[in-house]
């Protein structure tokens, strides 16, 4: 315990010093005129608006004019809002907010981002589930780097890469949550607890050709990387940022975000794009700080929809190639659809929603569904948040051998939780948080589980300030 708060004291003060570094850096090493900063989100920015007069039939305007005067562009397209931009190259409403670290000269962009959650969870305050709940004092955390080049007046090139050190904050076997199930560690399945992510959760490059203002060509490799599978993952969705528990239908719905080798090539045509996938299906081992080998054994492809500024829609199926590395004869197929609205108000309020179906098909044809909606409702300077999940789970993934293995439970859980600003000072902002889940298990489930578990837990959260431009 000692050793876990001096590391999360570190893990603060380092990204206090972070944000003092970047400040520094901007006021006194960069000449005015040509470099600006702006705080952002996850890989996001403002909608590029035309010039008064300008032609609308203008296909791309030059890098300068589209980065100072009308906002950043997407990394993986001169003609869209960078707030458009998701994990991986999955998009999002173009109303998302920002919140990052930015450093603009010339035709190059510098990002940054990330968020820390130092907390105390405990998964059942009355210990109603027996040896099923936990608790645990931890520190989900992930941090991000990007770069982009603008390449003529077509071309945009990204690199982006995103970091955790979720096994030195939580441990090999992950931070307890129950219900979650997926990965292992020393040979054995996790159950009720949620696997750490690697040091090296993403590496990856992509080019991007505009051949007109409507029409795009992506380009997208990664090792690690995401594909073309699935809403952008929770941690990168606003309507999941203030919550800092993996959802327990993560496995049903976004869990290859983090594939070691993947690769991607997407067509936009106006507010649609189309993309396919090759990637490795194997998830990542329980060595988290290497990298895992390449297999390109599976495959994807996503439809996904922009109609509106406030909308993003997609729907997508992957076809993955023995997922699991204690069940390698064992495939699945992946079928997900969402809906991601997000709408501004004035100043820096907002509210984010999430809409998901996930349904896994595995070749023994065991058919389980999920269903998940959360909303973030930002009322200066008050976060509201909740989630609401329905996940159909087996013996098998809850490791219940005495049940029949044809069986199928229902489980249901609703979060509500809230947090509040306490600095927001250099872009930077820490706020204070709680929350509360209350989980209704199977029928079947209670007698392991308890009758209705009750999980609680206080946090801090520190990331960069949100900029609604």
């Amino acid at each position: 315990m000692k050793n876990n708060m001096i590391m999360l004291v570190a893990i603060l003060l380092l990204g206090t010093g972070m944000a003092h570094a970047q400040h520094d850096h901007h006021m006194h090493t960069a000449p005015a005129d040509t470099v600006k900063k702006a705080p952002a989100h996850q890989h996001q920015a403002t909608p590029i608006k035309q010039p008064a007069g300008g032609n609308k039939h203008k296909h791309a305007m030059p890098a300068d004019t589209a980065k100072h005067k009308h906002g950043m562009p997407s990394s993986y397209s001169r003609n869209l809002p960078m707030n458009r931009d998701g994990s991986g190259t999955s998009w999002q409403p173009d109303e998302s907010p920002m919140m990052m670290y930015m450093l603009m000269k010339n035709n190059t962009a510098l990002m940054w981002h990330g968020a820390v959650y130092p907390r105390l969870t405990v998964q059942d305050v009355f210990k109603k589930s027996q040896q099923r709940g936990g608790a645990r004092f931890g520190a989900p955390n992930w941090f991000m780097f990007m770069l982009n080049q603008y390449i003529g007046k077509h071309g945009t090139f990204n690199f982006s890469t995103m970091l955790s050190l979720d096994a030195l904050t939580e441990g090999g076997a992950g931070y307890p949550l129950l219900f979650q199930s997926g990965e292992s560690y020393n040979g054995q399945p996790l159950v009720d607890r949620q696997h750490p992510h690697d040091l090296f959760s993403g590496l990856s490059v992509a080019y991007t050709h505009s051949f007109t203002r409507d029409i795009d060509l992506t380009a997208y490799f990664g090792y690690p990387g995401e594909p073309a599978l699935g809403p952008g993952a929770f941690m990168h969705r606003v309507s999941a940022m203030n919550n800092p528990d993996a959802p327990i239908s993560h496995h049903w719905q976004d869990a290859s975000h983090i594939t070691f080798g993947v690769a991607t090539l997407g067509f936009r045509y106006k507010f649609a794009k189309i993309e396919g996938s090759i990637f490795t299906g194997r998830e990542p081992n329980a060595m988290r700080y290497d990298f895992d080998k390449p297999r390109f054994d599976s495959y994807s492809y996503r439809l996904s929809f922009n109609p509106i500024s406030q909308l993003s829609m997609q729907f997508s199926q992957g076809f993955i190639h023995s997922p699991e590395e204690l069940e390698p004869e064992l495939d699945i197929m992946r079928t997900t659809a969402s809906v991601l609205h997000t709408k501004k108000f004035k100043g820096k309020s907002f509210i984010a929603s999430a809409l998901v179906w996930g349904y896994n098909r595995d070749s023994e044809k065991t058919n389980l569904h999920s269903l998940l909606a959360e909303s973030n409702l930002r009322l200066k300077p008050l976060n509201i948040y909740t989630r609401y999940e329905w996940v159909q789970k087996n013996p098998h993934e809850l490791q219940l051998p005495a049940f029949d293995h044809h069986q199928v439970f229902n489980v249901h859980a609703l979060t509500l939780g809230l947090n509040v600003p306490i600095v927001d000072r250099l872009n930077t902002e820490l706020s204070l948080g709680t929350q509360m889940t209350l989980n209704f298990p199977d029928e079947k489930l209670k007698s392991i589980y308890g009758n209705y578990p009750l999980g609680a837990q206080v946090y801090l959260r520190l990331a960069p300030a949100i900029n609604l431009n």
